[in-house]
């Protein structure tokens, strides 16, 4: 692979970022189109796919994916690092004992849905899945030591995790029927949760954390989130689900929340002044204004003085719209852009416009 800035220095450039004192937004920025110089290996990766057959090892996994790399060049505030999202969004679920399937996605899933008052959960250090994820991150370590990040799988959120066990429409009854119960395996899941965080730490790259969103830091973070929220209305959201996330961003050194879509926007204030999160990644999802004009949002989360992830696909128009608008790029991370090789010169002249090396 192609990196010449080197880990200790991007490590240096997302530090004085996080600390307020980069006057730029963090740009990574990806080439993609490198000729590797070897032949490809025998099982392409393709993502949650490659993960969930497990007729392919972890080392023919981790071999997937440093050939992938080797086909990159890693400019601006890019850096090489192993995705460990395709355990699937929420994969805690599986090491806590739901069993998987896959169809483009891997989803979540129990044959019997317990009531919410049999809901039990323990650790389970011989579960497959937790394993298999471990001997993955293992392996990767060893091939690549300090040259390349080895993010956080995506454990996913607790309340997403419990939906899987006791199924949405479920639990959306017992919020009403069943409240303490809810609070009680919540909080099941949450200790759980940290265990874990706490245990795969060990087989990521020593001093770098990271996750599925990309954003390095020196200090332990982690993008929550919360899919099933975008049913409930702010009262519910405050009583259930900000206990859990609050406790966590006290866990973490760096709670991020992963704010997916408009139905999430009446959350940002308790994100903000009780959860005490200190990054939102915004993603608006689909609709007339997907890409757009949402200033007021930006400008709550920023003033405020937490950071902003903006995740876009369609180029550099609306992210520059929104630098201009703002009036700076401090505190901002834009998600990584991908340029074929053949574009080299244009993606250089988009980092130089904002003053990235």
């Amino acid at each position: 692979m192609i990196f010449t800035k080197g880990l200790a220095k991007t490590l240096e450039t997302y530090e004085s970022w996080w600390a307020g004192e980069l006057d730029r937004p963090i740009l990574p920025v990806v080439l993609t189109g490198v000729d590797p110089g070897r032949e490809p290996p025998k099982h392409r990766f393709e993502h949650q796919k490659s993960y969930n057959d497990i007729n392919i090892s972890p080392e023919e996994l981790v071999d997937s994916v440093d050939y992938d790399m080797q086909c990159l060049e890693f400019i601006g505030d890019a850096y090489p690092y192993m995705n460990t999202s395709f355990v699937g969004a929420g994969g805690f679920a599986a090491m806590l004992g739901a069993k998987t399937k896959f169809d483009g996605s891997i989803w979540f899933y129990v044959d019997n849905e317990l009531p919410i008052e049999d809901i039990h959960f323990e650790y389970d250090e011989n579960n497959f899945w937790l394993k298999r994820i471990k001997s993955i991150m293992e392996i990767a370590q060893q091939r690549w030591g300090d040259s390349v990040v080895i993010s956080m799988p995506d454990l996913g959120g607790v309340f997403d995790i419990l939906a899987s066990f006791r199924g949405t429409q479920n639990l959306l009854f017992d919020l009403y029927d069943s409240p303490d119960e809810v609070k009680r395996v919540v909080d099941e899941i949450k200790v759980l949760w940290h265990r874990c965080y706490n245990e795969l730490t060990e087989f990521m790259t020593a001093g770098y954390y990271t996750d599925w969103s990309g954003i390095l830091s020196a200090k332990r973070s982690y993008m929550m989130q919360s899919d099933f929220c975008y049913m409930l209305g702010r009262e519910m959201f405050d009583e259930f689900v900000l206990p859990e996330l609050a406790d966590t961003c006290a866990f973490l050194d760096r709670g991020c929340f992963h704010l997916d879509g408009v139905g999430q926007i009446p959350f940002v204030d308790s994100l903000i002044n009780i959860a005490k999160v200190d990054l939102i990644q915004w993603i608006p999802g689909d609709g007339p204004h997907a890409a757009g004009d949402w200033f007021d949002l930006y400008c709550k989360i920023l003033d405020a003085g937490i950071h902003l992830q903006l995740v876009y696909d369609d180029g550099t128009k609306n992210f520059d719209k929104v630098i201009s608008h703002y009036g700076t790029g401090k505190r901002i991370v834009r998600s990584s852009q991908y340029y074929p090789i053949s574009k080299r010169d244009e993606a250089l002249e988009f980092l130089s416009r904002y003053g990235v090396d």
